[in-house]
């Protein structure tokens, strides 16, 4: 097919099959390769619907929305057709105290700048807030430093509009029974899957309950037990939309619920050693009875790439330079006396005075000290604590783009289990990982037992592929023994998917399936992720050089 002599016929926007927008499109930062067909820059909704209407035509097309492609699981890689949302479906539509209203391909950089003028924010920012679009939040129900109190994108978006898979435009929102039961009235496609799904939740109650992740993130699977609210009788669509990588239909506008933050914080800080790892769990349940409103950790593989572009970072902070050295005065003296930590640990207390977020912190400090030996340090300002951030949010860009003659491969990166469960699972995925002799880093969410654990690889090693395949197998059987998620916010895009049945049942699979031949009948939308795992296409699609 002559994708751009067709496709430009039916829309207004840019299409592409230039061999250099082809190859911009064909990675994420995920370890995968895929080159597109074509790559669309939909001008507006008219053409998203064009689009779609074309793929359901011609059986050999598909859609698959891209907005920053800054994705880790290969979530909008196709060898077919890019729906590119940033060049037009940009706009941010509305803002007040409450709400905003914006288009999925809005980077939430700019997202966020617009929300602090009415001193309100989406708490769901991810580490990589910098460079990601708030469409790509809701595909992979994302989640962040914040998660720990304010949950994920799912508990922020109030509405969305989606093209779905009949061409047709739909705004989707928490429904009443009685605005479900007049939905189901309908005699179309709205209609028909309102009364679908309903019978699917209706048939399978048991199933899906038991299905349910016992965790407090978690982006596997379709997130079908949320749909209905028994007790409250809602019936909400969007939860099933949100973290669907696009596989259910094309997000053209979204509103989302906001927040005001906490104006004060101060943040304990453990500096943890290798002796302290099989503490580990416990401490952790020791700071969350405290309840900090957020706790992050980063590794030494993360410190040690810190030190080595020190002078990068002290001009990204900004600000006084002497000022920001006597800052680090506390991790410099810790590393006299006793090296780079193996774990730092980052619990931040907010509230509504200096006073109350300085005695959090303390007290939190004074009990993990009762009972391990172990280096603290609580910021003596705000400010001081950025530099932590900092560290922690670009943990993973600084490993991408500061170790040389390994590469990140992200691909048991997003595991969640219960914190209470930490003291018994860690140390057995540490004897897991010990069997491959890998360099690896861990960060991540410890607060909400979410790690995301990259090792640093030669992708040219012959044993690559072999080393995904078992690791991922093993690690991911060992979160399933213990009820977790393996992933808690980066999805199941290529890399996960087929692996779902280490996490799922049988008959939840099946669920899933349904799900997407509902929404989706000809599965024009994003294929082979949430649903038909290909392992074959997973592994073909390794990038081999690392590049």
């Amino acid at each position: 097919m002559d994708y751009k002599k067709e496709l430009q016929k039916i829309v207004q926007g840019e299409v592409s099959v230039a061999p250099g927008v082809l190859e911009a499109n064909s990675e994420d930062t995920s370890i995968f390769h895929i080159a597109p067909a074509c790559v669309v820059s939909p001008k507006d909704t008219r053409d998203v619907q064009a689009l779609v209407r074309f793929g359901a035509k011609h059986p050999e097309v598909t859609l698959t929305a891209r907005a920053a492609g800054t994705d880790m699981s290969g979530g909008p890689l196709t060898d077919s057709v890019v729906l590119r949302m940033t060049e037009h479906f940009n706009k941010i539509l509305a803002v007040t105290s409450e709400y905003a209203v914006t288009q999925p391909g809005v980077f939430y950089r700019d997202f966020d700048r617009e929300t602090l003028k009415k001193g309100v924010i989406l708490p769901s920012y991810t580490a990589s807030r910098e460079l990601n679009t708030v469409g790509g939040m809701v595909a992979n129900n994302s989640a962040g430093e914040k998660s720990l109190t304010y949950g994920k994108t799912e508990k922020w978006v109030r509405a969305l509009k989606v093209v779905l898979s009949d061409g047709n435009e739909y705004e989707f929102r928490k429904l009443t029974r009685a605005e479900l039961e007049a939905k189901k009235q309908q005699d179309d496609f709205e209609g028909e899957l309102y009364r679908r799904i309903e019978r699917l939740i209706l048939d399978n109650k048991e199933c899906i309950e038991k299905g349910r992740p016992n965790v407090s993130k978690n982006s596997a699977g379709y997130s079908i037990w949320n749909v209905w609210d028994e007790k409250n009788d809602t019936f909400d669509l969007t939860q099933l939309i949100v973290g669907s990588q696009g596989t259910l239909g094309i997000i053209t506008e979204i509103t989302f619920d906001l927040v005001k933050p906490k104006e004060h914080a101060r943040m304990l800080v453990l500096f943890l050693r290798k002796r302290h790892m099989k503490e580990l769990g416990e401490m952790v349940n020791t700071v969350l009875a405290h309840k900090p409103e957020s706790f992050e950790s980063y590794d030494d593989k993360t410190f040690g790439v810190m030190l080595r572009i020190f002078p990068r970072l002290l001009m990204r902070l900004g600000g006084n330079p002497f000022r920001l050295l006597m800052d680090f005065l506390p991790e410099v003296r810790m590393m006299l006396t006793g090296g780079i930590p193996k774990l730092v640990l980052m619990a931040e207390f907010t509230g509504d005075s200096e006073e109350e977020v300085i005695a959090a912190a303390k007290k939190a400090e004074q009990t993990v000290l009762q009972k391990y030996k172990v280096a603290t340090h609580v910021t003596r300002t705000r400010q001081e604590g950025e530099k932590f951030w900092i560290i922690r949010r670009e943990s993973f860009k600084l490993l991408r783009e500061n170790v040389h003659g390994k590469h990140t491969a992200p691909f048991i990166d997003d595991i969640s289990v219960r914190p209470e469960k930490l003291p018994e699972f860690l140390p057995k995925l540490y004897d897991i990982m010990a069997d491959y002799k890998l360099i690896f880093t861990i960060a991540g969410h410890i607060g909400d037992g979410n790690f995301h654990i990259i090792p640093l690889m030669d992708f040219s090693r012959p044993d690559f592929t072999k080393i995904i395949r078992e690791l991922s197998q093993r690690v991911y059987a060992l979160v399933g023994k213990y009820g977790g998620s393996i992933t808690g916010e980066h999805n199941d895009g290529l890399i996960r998917t087929p692996y779902l049945n280490q996490m799922f049942s049988k008959e939840m699979l099946a669920v899933f399936e349904q799900i997407k031949d509902i929404f989706d009948p000809q599965h024009i939308f994003n294929p082979h992720k949430k649903v038909d795992g290909d392992m074959d296409l997973l592994l073909r699609s390794i990038k081999r050089e690392g590049k």
